[in-house]
């Protein structure tokens, strides 16, 4: 049920009565492919009442040594540290999810096209996140992968210019997706919205050094500018506009 390498790191935080909880709860999960506890708790092969078994579901849920700091932390670690070289660059993607009555903002690793899940927080409220929940949620990852070179990644959502400018205080590298009425200005000339850039599908451009706001007080960035071309008959309905501090074309477009 679950691997040698996360029984390893399991056994040093968890005693034996909670490591087999926590198996079973795991086991459970796979054939039930629910996460309510009642529905665990009527299936959880322990000799003893239904509402005891759910009690017991719920202590254990509430564990301090389940904090992801302490727990998830140590093991998503040494999982990274096996399949990147310590200094390499690492993409860390942003994103929030609705799912169900849960606002989850989740902070993940890119590795061959898949995330892998660092640090997440549940949202006391629906909708968009701000910069002070984005700064939260960031600061742990940017701290425990500080021997690594990071690019965070997120889509319209995380557009501001503020978090921009937080990220190049942080020494971090970013790309974050813009929306198209957003404002830009190269140098010595005006204001003008994304959406007037002359491109077309299949073409990409490159801007140095412009201002994506009008507030004063933030730096100038870089600007990532890409249509996809129609592929199996679809078109993209906008192109892409991506804010970057990335220095060159080519790592942007990896």
């Amino acid at each position: 049920m679950l691997a040698s390498f996360y029984q390893k790191f399991l056994e040093k935080y968890l005693n034996k009565a909670q490591l087999i909880t926590l198996k079973m709860l795991v086991w459970l999960l796979q054939n039930q492919k629910q996460v309510k506890i009642e529905r665990l708790a009527a299936t959880l092969p322990l000799p003893i009442q239904q509402n005891s078994r759910r009690r017991h579901i719920q202590r254990f849920l509430t564990l301090n040594a389940l904090s992801v700091v302490l727990l998830w932390f140590p093991i998503i670690e040494a999982l990274i540290n096996q399949h990147f070289k310590l200094g390499s660059q690492l993409t860390i993607a942003m994103d929030r999810t609705q799912w169900q009555e849960n606002n989850v903002l989740m902070i993940s690793i890119i590795y061959q096209k898949r995330a892998w899940p660092i640090y997440w927080c549940l949202l006391e409220k629906d909708g968009s996140t701000n910069l002070t929940e984005q700064e939260k949620v960031l600061r742990p990852v940017i701290r425990l992968l500080k021997e690594y070179k990071l690019v965070i990644i997120g889509d319209r959502e995380f557009h501001s210019v503020e978090l921009a400018q937080w990220l190049q205080n942080q020494n971090v590298g970013f790309v974050l997706r813009q929306k198209k009425d957003t404002t830009f200005r190269q140098k010595r000339q005006k204001f003008q919205p994304l959406s007037s850039m002359e491109i077309y599908p299949g073409v990409r451009s490159f801007y140095t050094n412009v201002n994506v706001t009008q507030k004063r007080g933030f730096g100038r960035f870089n600007l990532g500018v890409y249509w996809k071309r129609k592929y199996r008959g679809k078109q993209e309905k906008d192109a892409w506009y991506l804010l970057t501090n990335l220095q060159e074309k080519g790592t942007l477009n990896s």
